[in-house]
């Protein structure tokens, strides 16, 4: 091969990450539990929510998903759980939502 021929290799310096993306949080026992209590207040302030609805939309919508606002009592459902999210963030667009699943369980899958 001559000099205009010559083949050049080119190497990646792209770095490949492992693991998780986000650091892993440290919490303190205290903050965990105080994380815990919070997530629960949380569900059952939507729970009633859903247990009042859940009857009539399981005959219709059975697995569905249902994002649960508990501060206006609204909830959104679709088949796809991030549409339900966003319908209920278009309406309430700082609020969180509780979602579960219409079902006998209001959970999806199993652990």
């Amino acid at each position: 091969m001559s000099e205009s021929q010559e083949i050049t290799r080119t190497q990646s310096t792209r770095v490949t990450r492992r693991g998780r993306i986000f650091p892993e949080i440290q919490w303190t026992e205290e903050q965990y539990a105080q994380w815990k209590a919070k997530q629960d207040e949380f569900y059952q302030r939507c729970k009633p929510i859903f247990d009042r609805v859940q009857p009539s939309l399981i005959k219709t919508h059975y697995n569905w998903y249902m994002a649960v606002e508990p501060e206006s009592g609204e909830y959104f459902i679709d088949m796809q759980e991030m549409n339900a999210i966003q319908m209920s963030r278009q309406k309430h667009p700082k609020s969180p939502v509780f979602v579960f699943k219409i079902n006998e369980t209001g959970i999806a899958g199993t652990i």
